[in-house]
């Protein structure tokens, strides 16, 4: 039987751009990390977070990480590509508290990744297979994860229009796959929530260039796919699943699904491996 082994990346890789809330300019670096350490964030001071689902601090509009010391905001997509191109380790340094946006989607990210390469590291990989299936409700939101032999995503969305009903099915997610179909997808918001934020004081890097923005009868600028907003909460969905520290084994049925709900699914799958290891 053919072993699947872990990966790290071959070298690191650093990008830079403006942070989707603050507006600041922040650096970004992926470096490889040892098998089995996982995914962990570096801050400037030298402060540690662990990408874990214990390590969620907000689940409002990103997916903010936090220790007891320092907090990093928006990490959704760069997790996501690390997942998408079969990465298992990486440790991401950065230079503030926020990831930078580029252009909204994880195409960066993915494209840096793979310049940069992957190394095998001999180690097996480690696994989430379910042995039943799992489902996880709030209100009319739902995700249903199935036994299967590798990850897969079928995602249902329902917005007002001009977004309307969306629903995408993958096949098993590959490096080509996710590269070429998932990871070029903006970030969204309607016009009315993207002016809430901007009087807050929130959404500063926000514009045209790193987000799909919906006005009330149409979207203001061109899609990169028909179906790019149920194509980039695939994406939102990955870059969660990241947190369970392990590939996930599993078809996921997700109906109006959102960060939230997917950090709740994670948090739930993880805890028997986690106590299974601990007994060993």
């Amino acid at each position: 039987m053919k072993v699947d082994y872990q990966h790290t990346l071959a070298r690191e890789v650093s990008l830079s751009g403006v942070g989707l809330h603050t507006g600041c300019e922040t650096t970004v670096t992926i470096a490889p990390a040892p098998a089995n350490a996982g995914f962990s964030f570096v801050l400037a001071d030298g402060s540690r977070i662990a990408a874990t689902p214990e390590a969620v601090r907000s689940t409002v509009r990103c997916t903010t990480l936090a220790s007891s010391t320092a907090e990093v905001n928006t990490v959704e997509h760069i997790l996501a590509s690390l997942v998408g191109m079969d990465v298992d380790n990486a440790q991401i340094r950065i230079d503030a508290e926020e990831i930078p946006i580029m252009d909204g989607s994880a195409l960066p990210f993915a494209r840096g990744i793979a310049a940069a390469g992957l190394r095998e590291q001999r180690v097996p990989r480690r696994v989430m297979s379910l042995r039943s299936p799992y489902w996880h409700r709030e209100g009319d939101k739902l995700l249903v994860c199935l036994p299967a032999d590798h990850f897969k995503i079928n995602f249902f969305v329902a917005f007002p229009e001009p977004v309307g009903n969306q629903f995408l099915e993958t096949p098993p997610i590959t490096p080509d796959y996710f590269l070429h179909e998932i990871a070029p997808n903006r970030t969204f918001g309607f016009r009315h929530e993207v002016e809430a934020l901007y009087s807050q004081g929130l959404a500063l890097g926000g514009s045209l260039d790193n987000a799909v923005v919906i006005d009330r009868d149409d979207y203001m600028g061109p899609l990169r796919f028909p179906d790019e907003i149920v194509r980039h909460k695939v994406l939102d969905l990955i870059g969660d699943f990241a947190l369970l520290g392990m590939y996930p084994r599993c078809e996921v049925i997700a109906l109006k699904s959102g960060h939230a709900l997917h950090v709740a699914a994670a948090r739930e799958l993880r805890m028997p491996l986690a106590a299974a290891a601990g007994a060993r």
